[in-house]
């Protein structure tokens, strides 16, 4: 290698002087079209990227902020729903709570009618069977005293009359005594 340099050649570690030349002003040529034409695009580019994040992170923080409104809003008429729900409830239990005391006084009358018709039935009925064995029982009554006495006591008027006689003085005898114990039947 020392023989190379030696002979006069050129040196391959320093270059020539042209080619430093030739390297600087290609050099200051390519700064200066990157600096000229490529560096402000280049920003243009990267500015409007920033723009698109910024303003898409204040286009998010303005939906966040649009969403949690909505939120709210949401939650207090899911709130005025539930109240209203409640309330609802409460004029339906109180409907449902009138409704059964209506019906209950409507039952309750209803029976009370029922049973006064009923007792009133069985006064009809109990006058009637009273009327039927006073008949009978005074028919019964001079068919026995007929034996008893051996006279026939056939005479309508008096018949009726002893057997209402009787009637009366047993029915005297119940109401005073509490009890019909057939002492006054004996003494008539």
């Amino acid at each position: 290698m020392l023989s190379l340099a030696a002979e006069g050649g050129h040196n391959p570690i320093v270059p020539l002087w042209q080619e430093i030349v030739v390297g600087t002003v290609a050099f200051a040529l390519l700064c200066f079209v990157l600096m000229k034409y490529v560096f402000p695009r280049m920003e243009q580019t990267f500015q409007a990227r920033v723009d698109a994040i910024e303003g898409g992170i204040k286009r998010a923080e303005a939906a966040q902020a649009e969403a949690n409104q909505l939120l709210e809003q949401y939650r207090a008429q899911l709130a005025e729903a539930r109240t209203d729900a409640a309330k609802i409830r409460d004029d339906a239990r109180a409907d449902a709570e009138g409704i059964r005391s209506d019906v209950l006084a409507k039952a309750r009358e209803e029976s009370d009618r029922i049973i006064q018709a009923g007792k009133d039935q069985l006064a009809a009925e109990r006058a009637t069977i009273v009327r039927e064995l006073r008949t009978e029982v005074g028919t019964i009554a001079v068919d026995l005293a007929s034996r008893i006495v051996g006279e026939s006591l056939v005479d309508e008027a008096r018949r009726k009359g002893t057997v209402e006689r009787f009637l009366a003085d047993l029915e005297g005898v119940g109401a005073g005594n509490g009890s019909a114990n057939g002492s006054a039947v004996r003494t008539s």
